[in-house]
């Protein structure tokens, strides 16, 4: 019994303990005991925790335990400058605040306990409520609510308190006042509402607000509430329309004496259809006028015959029906091609008064007065122009169709003449716009108009634009031109069935000099350069190029400068010395020189004699096997025999050679063998020709002697009685017969026996000059085979066959015998 209740006392301390440490009511501290949460200072102000802003005063901190305190404000605590009150106390002087401001004590105390701190708000006093604005919404017969609003004036920046309060006059009986809870519309703006009986007829409001730092009232408002009734807004039925009108649906809870509609399209204000005056609740129904085929969007709102208007009911949407087109379209066209087979017609899309409806189709005609219809053709809804054939003195028509039907016809003409154009169109452009005048031509007649075209420079066929103008102006206005974009155009004027035209170029609104140069490239060919370059992109070019320079460089530094014209798109640069060369190129505008493109550098090189390497060419291989052929001998002797038969004026006396003399008393006979010259000599007359030789014996060695003599001999010729043989310098002997039997010169081919001639002997040198004579003849043979290429009746003939040494003076051949044609 002792051990259980000694366990219970046990257990109870432990519990006990446990549950005053939860609850931190104690806690042991410097051999003391303390209450948790024990601050270790006070702290107050000399205003209380609301203040006026603006307002000076004192915050107060008292410690608790003896200690060096200090005083802090804001997050994070910043400290303060405080004076001393006494020995446990200090304080702070607060001066003009302006805002919400956060005060805090603190000291290092001996015992754990908390700092102390004080929140002090800055604010206004409530301004007098004002501009008290009531509205009765009508809902049905039976009653109504009340909305008012009001301003509070300037915000006093601490939690207010509004209460309205009405007072209600029905008949003789007064109610009221009653209050009725306030919520914020704004900032500024509060407002309240409450139910109101139909049988109330007056009422009176104003409204109470307070703060911490004080309170206002408003003045009193009386209302009449039929001046202030407004009924619900109406609720429209989807509308039925027809080409020109549509009908509407009204619904409204209570009975109204004012309705007023407003319509529009997408791009247009509201405009209000006039009021009828009708005073049904419900079923109302409106007729309103419009235009074909337009996106109508509808409200409406209704109004008693005193009080306010409602408010307008949700947008309801409808199309109108089409129509066909009222007007033609605005046509024009470019120029016809260079080759005269087409032109391009242009028409603008129709807006919507002049299409009533959605275009189907658009219908291409030419028709020729002449030849009658010459095309015609259908074109999408998309299209703004069309390729049509040529022809001149043609009409072209253009049309379009909608759902409904096509509209008139809009005509132009192929014929352009170049009488009475537009006389002195000027161009002026300020930053904005470009305007295009002129003078009316003075012999213009009656019915005209002019067309004013304009588009970027070099994109014609892309981005025409024009604009159509009656016969009585004499400007336009250009309003859509881009910036830094450079324009041409032309002024039109039109007569019946002709045209005529006035150009302008080089226009523009903003300008600058280009962002960069011309893309360049080159062509060397020879001692020039062709010179090629790409326009600059359209967004770099600051406006109208005026020109273009080259800079050509060489490599010592000299620079040359070439300006070519804007219209320009190659340029060469001639007779150029050889050498290394760098190229740049600028464009410039009205504003300047743009920057020069990257440099391009080419190499002109010295000219080559290509025919003189041509010529060397063909000759080489002939001299080289001229040269080849030279080596033999016999080659060298036949080409000697043959220059000198070309030199027909030297020929020299074969009896003054030192051969003829040194054989002149050797006689003997040879057999001799000749080609003849001339290829119409028979096969009998190719036969070898024996003659007899007679020589003078004077020697004992024939040295002279033929190694082959014929057996035939011719007998010997006798000399005369009074002539002495041995005594002669020549001997007397015959001619061989000429191997030619063409020829007409009988001083080099004729042979007479009857005539005594004296010549000298061809030499003879002995044996070793026969052998060595045979030798050549063998190399002769092989020679004529070489050369087996030449005609018969070439200089170089086969080789000639002797009984023995054949001697001059018994051979006399004529070199023209080797040059006779057939």
């Amino acid at each position: 019994m002792a051990a259980k209740s000694q366990t219970w006392s046990i257990f109870t301390a432990v519990t006990v303990l446990a549950v005053h440490l939860c609850i931190g009511k104690l806690t042991l501290v410097c051999g003391h005991t303390h209450s948790l949460g024990e601050k270790s200072c006070s702290i107050r102000s000399t205003a209380g925790p609301v203040v006026q802003r603006g307002s000076s005063f004192k915050v107060y901190c008292t410690f608790n335990c003896k200690c060096k305190g200090s005083m802090c404000s804001d997050h994070p605590p910043t400290l303060q400058s405080h004076e001393e009150f006494n020995s446990t106390t200090i304080y702070f002087n607060v001066v003009n605040i302006t805002k919400n401001r956060t005060y805090s004590c603190q000291c290092t105390c001996p015992l754990a306990l908390d700092p102390c701190g004080l929140d002090i708000s800055a604010g206004y006093t409530p301004e007098r409520p004002k501009n008290i604005s009531c509205i009765y919404k009508v809902l049905n017969s039976e009653n109504g609510v009340v909305f008012c609003t009001w301003n509070r004036g300037r915000d006093t920046y601490l939690r207010n308190s509004s209460l309205l309060w009405i007072r209600t006059v029905s008949g003789n009986h007064t109610a009221g006042p009653v209050a009725h809870k306030v919520s914020s519309k704004g900032a500024d703006l509060l407002s309240a509402s409450f139910n109101v009986s139909s049988s109330v007829q007056l009422m009176s409001v104003w409204v109470h607000a307070k703060n911490p730092l004080g309170s206002a009232v408003s003045a009193t408002i009386n209302f009449t509430l039929s001046d202030i009734a407004m009924p619900s807004a109406p609720a429209l039925g989807q509308p039925n329309c027809s080409s020109r009108e549509c009908i509407i649906t009204v619904e409204q809870s209570v009975r109204t004496q004012h309705l007023e509609i407003q319509y529009r399209t997408e791009a247009q204000t509201w405009t209000s259809y006039p009021d009828s005056g009708v005073q049904m609740s419900s079923a109302q129904v409106r007729s309103i006028s419009l235009e074909p085929y337009r996106l109508y969007h509808f409200r409406a709102r209704s109004k008693f015959s005193t009080g306010l208007w409602s408010g307008w009911s949700t947008n309801i949407s409808s199309w109108t029906q089409e129509e066909a087109p009222a007007k033609e379209l605005d046509v024009w066209y470019a120029e016809p091609a260079s080759d005269l087979t087409s032109l391009r017609v242009y028409w603008k899309e129709p807006n919507s008064s002049i299409a009533r409806g959605k275009i189907i189709v658009y219908k291409v005609r030419v028709y020729s007065q002449t030849s009658g219809l010459v095309f015609d053709t259908n074109t999408s809804a998309d299209a703004r122009s069309y390729l049509v054939p040529f022809c001149a003195n043609c009409e072209v028509t253009v049309k379009a169709r909608n759902s409904k039907g096509l509209s008139p016809p809009a005509r132009i003409t192929t014929r352009q003449t170049k009488d009475n154009p537009p006389q002195d169109v000027q161009v002026t452009a300020n930053n904005h716009s470009i305007t295009i005048s002129w003078k009316k031509p003075e012999t213009a007649p009656q019915h005209t108009a002019y067309v004013v075209e304009w588009y970027p420079e070099g994109h014609k066929l892309e981005e025409l634009r024009w604009v159509r103008l009656g016969r009585n102006d004499s400007h336009a206005v250009i309003t859509d031109a881009k910036p830094f974009e450079c324009y041409e155009g032309a002024v039109y004027v039109l007569y019946e069935g002709s045209v005529s035209a006035t150009r302008f170029t080089g226009v523009t609104t903003l300008k600058s000099v280009p962002a960069v140069g011309p893309s360049v490239q080159e062509k060397v060919e020879g001692n020039k350069v062709r010179v090629t370059w790409m326009e600059i992109p359209r967004g770099q070019r600051g406006g109208c190029i005026t020109k273009y320079t080259l800079y050509l460089e060489t490599g010592g530094g000299y620079i040359q400068t070439y300006s070519i014209s804007a219209s320009n798109g190659m340029h060469v640069i001639k007779d150029l010395p050889p050498a290394v060369y760098s190229l740049r190129m600028t464009a410039s505008t009205a504003e300047g020189e743009g920057p020069a493109s990257p440099a391009v550098k080419f190499f002109i090189q010295q000219e080559t004699q290509l025919h003189l390497l041509l010529v060397c060419a063909a000759v080489f291989p002939f001299l080289l096997l001229l040269l080849c052929l030279c080596q033999s001998s016999a080659v060298k002797q036949r080409f000697w025999v043959f220059f000198q038969c070309l030199m027909l004026d030297v020929v020299p006396d074969p009896a003054n050679s030192k051969w003829a003399k040194e054989c002149i008393r050797e006689k003997g006979k040879m057999k001799l063998q000749l080609q003849p010259c001339n290829p119409n000599v028979t096969k009998e007359e190719e036969e070898p020709i024996l003659v007899n030789v007679e020589e003078l014996p004077e020697r004992s060695g024939d040295i002279c002697a033929p190694t082959d003599v014929s057996s035939q001999q011719l007998p010997p010729q006798t000399s005369s009685s009074h002539t002495d043989p041995a005594a002669l310098v020549y001997p007397l002997t015959t001619y061989i017969k000429s191997l030619s039997q063409d020829s007409d010169s009988s001083d080099h081919t004729q042979a007479s026996l009857d005539t005594n001639t004296t010549v000298d002997y061809i030499s003879s040198h002995g044996l070793e000059s026969m052998d060595k004579d045979e030798e050549d003849q063998e190399e002769d043979r092989e020679f004529v085979g070489m050369l087996g290429f030449l005609p018969s009746h070439n200089i170089v003939m086969e080789p000639l066959g002797f009984g023995g040494k054949l001697t001059l003076d018994s051979v006399k051949i004529g070199c023209n015998d080797f040059f006779q044609s057939n």
